[in-house]
């Protein structure tokens, strides 16, 4: 499978890297920064761009089977307004519709969940600006004609663990954390086995 990722410097996106090249998957990183990835591989093609550029992602995509999306933007810039995602997923759609590229699975947050509680309205403040950017990114894709999957994780943590559990429109109960690597396994899951198109998912450890 050819596979392209987007954000894919970040914590998540070179845990899809890792995954994906131990799984012999052919893989394109389209990144902003391509010297903060030193992997080499014969699988791994590293191309510099910016996935808001409709015309420099258009003319990396093509011929490619799937899209990994794990955009996201990092802290102190997260808690202020931005909309690097939405953006992202706006040219993205745009450009796999160009080329033919049908599927295409993209990171979000549980933060989106509907859930009630003082814990969670605290979180959902705190992190309103991401889940603005987030929410204006999903509902991109829904709009779409695309195959896409949607993940939406709780807490990240870094470390080497790669089971995950998953549940459709819900948040899985019992674990409020999972590994960037087990959302990373569980992209590449839904995207070799062609599994839940046109779903949102929650996940946990």
């Amino acid at each position: 499978m050819r596979i392209f990722v987007l954000g894919a410097t970040g914590h998540t996106g070179t845990q899809i890297l890792d995954l994906a090249l131990a799984r012999s998957h052919s893989v394109t990183a389209f990144v902003r920064s391509p010297e903060k990835i030193t992997r080499r591989d014969s699988r791994l093609t590293i191309l510099p761009g910016d996935p808001r550029n409709l015309d420099q992602l258009t003319k990396a995509l093509a011929g490619h089977d799937v899209v990994l999306s794990a955009l996201g933007v990092r802290p102190p810039a997260a808690f202020r307004p931005h909309t690097v995602v939405q953006e992202g997923a706006a040219t993205t759609v745009e450009a796999m519709t160009r080329t033919g590229v049908n599927r295409l699975v993209l990171v979000s947050a549980a933060v989106l969940f509907p859930m009630k509680g003082v814990f969670y309205g605290f979180f959902r403040w705190v992190l309103k600006h991401i889940a603005r950017d987030l929410g204006n990114a999903e509902a991109t894709l829904r709009r779409s004609p695309l195959e896409w999957t949607i993940a939406r994780p709780p807490r990240l943590t870094n470390t080497s663990e790669e089971r995950y559990r998953a549940s459709r429109d819900s948040l899985p109960g019992g674990a409020f954390s999972m590994s960037f690597r087990a959302v990373a396994a569980f992209m590449l899951d839904a995207a070799e086995q062609h599994s839940h198109v046109h779903e949102i998912v929650g996940l946990s450890r």
